[in-house]
């Protein structure tokens, strides 16, 4: 129970850091790839973020364990291949055609904005015509 509450916990603070930094308008997002008319929005929000996450960086990894699991998980791979670097790709220019990504569209939809679910419908899409094409293959 404390698990899943920490976990709605966190889900409403980043939705609502989201909000009150209005990156659920995708102009801003749009604003911050226009070079004719910068809007530096986007980047205070990367810096706020990065600093945040260094600062609890170093705090978690002084922990032996996190603090609702038995060991923490990371990620093991090092190498950049084709498949990351191309996903990157997809996922930046869906990014700026839509000037959503999946955390913002999430947070728009559930305060009541309609266009994210149509980027929503697409995600979904796009995930699960790629599972396919990767069984497929498999």
């Amino acid at each position: 129970m404390a698990k899943l509450a920490a976990a709605w916990f966190a889900g409403g603070l980043f939705g609502f850091g989201l909000v009150l930094s209005q990156m659920i308008d995708p102009r801003r997002v749009q604003g911050f790839l226009d070079l004719a008319r910068w809007d530096p929005t986007l980047l205070l929000v990367i810096i706020g973020a990065t600093g945040t996450t260094l600062m609890g960086y170093r705090i978690v990894q002084r922990r032996d364990r996190p603090v609702f699991e038995d060991r923490f998980h990371l990620p093991t791979a090092t190498k950049l291949d084709r498949s990351l670097l191309l996903g990157s790709a997809l996922f930046g220019a869906g990014w700026g055609m839509a000037g959503y990504c999946p955390g913002p569209a999430l947070t728009a939809a559930a305060v009541g904005f309609i266009e994210p679910l149509v980027f929503l419908v697409a995600l979904l899409a796009g995930s699960l015509l790629f599972d396919l094409y990767r069984r497929k293959s498999s």
